[in-house]
């Protein structure tokens, strides 16, 4: 059942400052119009989250899983850490997803992918190490870009894209058939991978219709419409997932090619 505005609020722990995993998890509470507090932006936020960090789970009692970092969210008396995990919780929860467990574990293994293509974005401009400056890993992230534009990439893409096709065609708006919180993952995919790479994205997307079209129909839906224009929704930047270095949208090797 679609969550309640009279229940409890859930309490959503993540950085303040970036859209980054955390920000699946923020579509589908705005979409469902889920009671939701973003801890951190709030006053005192950032004292709560580090305090749960840093007691690695000793406050929570025996049989809870200390999370390793954010996101994690509250309901009740749960915390529940890791992006997939919270919105397998919460997809029934919030009407994003059919209570028929072959439709929920369906979605968890497509969100785990999405997990996957996510952190291979991040690595193209940090591909040695997260303790590293972009600046001191530079040629690695030129070489792991190209990687990533002309195989990884079209690789996911081309899944997902693959994935909407073969649903029946009065059914192919939807990766489910319906609308879950897969589709709102896949909306956040395309809109950070338009930010950090416009030209390689750009020419990628003319083989991708029925993607590109799943993009626009969630980025309408009126909650989330609303969400996309309110100052709740963090722009992207240079501190995400997702950032745009002109240098790395670079679509193949033909300036080398060019050059010899």
């Amino acid at each position: 059942m679609p969550a309640s505005r009279s229940r409890q609020p859930y309490e959503l722990f993540y950085w303040p400052m970036i859209q980054g995993r955390g920000e699946f998890i923020r579509l589908a509470l705005e979409d469902a119009d889920a009671p939701y507090r973003d801890v951190a932006r709030a006053p005192g936020g950032m004292r709560r989250l580090e305090k749960l960090l840093a007691s690695r789970g000793a406050a929570l009692g025996a049989g809870f899983a200390a999370p390793f970092a954010p996101p994690f969210l509250r309901s009740g008396k749960l915390l529940i850490a890791q992006t997939s995990a919270i919105l397998h919780f919460l997809g029934p929860r919030l009407g994003l997803v059919s209570n028929d467990e072959k439709v929920r574990f369906a979605a968890l293994q497509y969100q785990l992918t999405i997990a996957d293509l996510v952190s291979e974005a991040h690595d193209v401009h940090h591909p040695i190490g997260v303790e590293l400056y972009y600046e001191d890993q530079k040629p690695e992230a030129r070489a792991r870009s190209r990687s990533f534009i002309q195989a990884r990439m079209p690789k996911f893409l081309g899944y997902f894209e693959a994935i909407l096709a073969r649903q029946p065609r009065n059914r192919r708006s939807y990766v489910l058939g319906r609308h879950s919180y897969v589709d709102l993952s896949l909306f956040q995919v395309v809109e950070g991978l338009r930010y950090a790479f416009p030209r390689a994205f750009g020419r990628l997307s003319k083989r991708l219709p029925l993607l590109t079209a799943l993009h626009d129909r969630v980025a309408a839906r009126p909650r989330l419409l609303q969400y996309l224009r309110s100052t709740r929704r963090i722009p992207f930047n240079q501190h995400g997932i997702f950032r745009h270095y002109p240098e790395l949208d670079e679509p193949t090797n033909a300036r080398a090619r060019k050059a010899r």
